[in-house]
C-alpha cells in the first residue's frame, strides 16, 4: 500500500490509506472521497463486500477501481456486478495506474469539465473563474467560485464538509469546518439555491451538504481512497 499512496502523492493526489476494510467503512460513513481504489484480498472482508456496501447499503456511486492478483473472466466479471468501475491486475504498474484513475475519473465528471460546465440557468467558466446566472455575471470570490464549481461537478452527491475543505481550500490544519458551512451559506445566496427556482443545497447533520436538482412544481428530489492490506 506504501508503494501505491506514493505514486498517487506525488501525482498531487490526497490519498486516505486503510489496512481494514472496516476502517474504510466507519471513515466512509461519515467522508466522501472522489474515487476508491480497492484490494480484494483483506484482513477482514473481501474488497467485494466493500464494494456491495458501498453501492447498496451507501448508495455510494463513487468511482471505485479494484485491484487484484486474481485475472480469471468470472473474477473480473464479480467485480464488475459488485460495483468496479475498472479492474486491475497485481502488481500495478505506475503509469497505467495513473492513467487508468484519470480514465475513470474523466468519465465521472461532466464533458468539457476543464472549461465549461453549464447547468441551466448556471455557467461556470473555469478557465476565467466567472459564473453566469441566465447570462448575467455574479460577483464572487475565488472560493466562492471554486466551492460553486465542485458542487456542481457533484451535482446529486452527499460531500462531506473534509472533502470540501480538501478540494477548495487543500490540506491546511488552520481551517475550521465552519469555514465551509460560511461559503455554502454566501453561495446558496448568491446563486439563489432554493426549491423554488429548481436546485435544493440542505447539509447532513454531522456530515456535509448535498447539491441537488428537484422540480420546482413538487418541491421534490429528481429520482481517493486506497483500501489495502497493510
Amino acid at each position: 500500500m506504501e508503494v501505491l499512496t506514493g505514486w498517487l502523492r506525488e501525482a498531487g493526489h490526497d490519498v486516505h490509506g486503510f489496512g481494514l476494510a472496516r476502517e474504510l467503512m466507519r471513515v466512509a460513513s461519515r467522508e466522501s472521497f472522489d474515487l476508491f481504489l480497492v484490494d480484494w484480498v483483506l484482513p477482514d472482508l473481501t474488497g467485494e463486500q466493500v464494494l456491495r456496501w458501498l453501492r447498496v447499503e451507501r448508495g455510494n456511486d463513487t468511482p471505485a477501481i479494484f485491484i487484484t492478483s486474481r485475472d480469471a473472466e468470472e473474477d473480473i466479471a464479480s467485480a464488475f456486478s459488485a460495483g468496479a468501475d475498472d479492474y486491475l491486475i497485481k502488481p500495478p504498474r505506475r503509469i497505467e495506474l495513473l492513467s487508468r484513475i484519470e480514465a475513470v475519473m474523466r468519465r465521472s465528471q461532466p464533458k468539457n469539465a476543464n472549461q465549461l460546465l453549464v447547468v441551466p440557468p448556471y455557467s461556470f467558466d473555469l478557465a476565467r473563474k466567472l459564473l453566469t446566472i441566465d447570462g448575467a455575471a455574479v460577483e464572487m470570490t475565488d472560493k466562492e467560485f471554486e466551492l460553486a464549481a465542485f458542487l456542481f461537478r457533484n451535482l446529486g452527491r452527499l460531500l462531506s464538509r473534509g472533502h470540501l475543505l480538501e478540494a477548495v481550500w487543500g490540506r491546511n490544519p488552520d481551517l475550521a469546518t465552519r469555514t465551509v458551512d460560511t461559503h455554502i451559506s454566501r453561495v446558496r445566496s448568491k446563486l439563489n439555491l432554493r426549491p423554488e427556482n429548481g436546485f435544493r443545497l440542505t447539509p447532513t447533520y454531522n456530515f456535509g451538504y448535498r447539491l441537488e436538482r428537484i422540480d420546482p412544481s413538487e418541491s421534490q428530489p429528481l429520482g481517493t481512497a486506497v483500501l489495502s492490506p497493510a
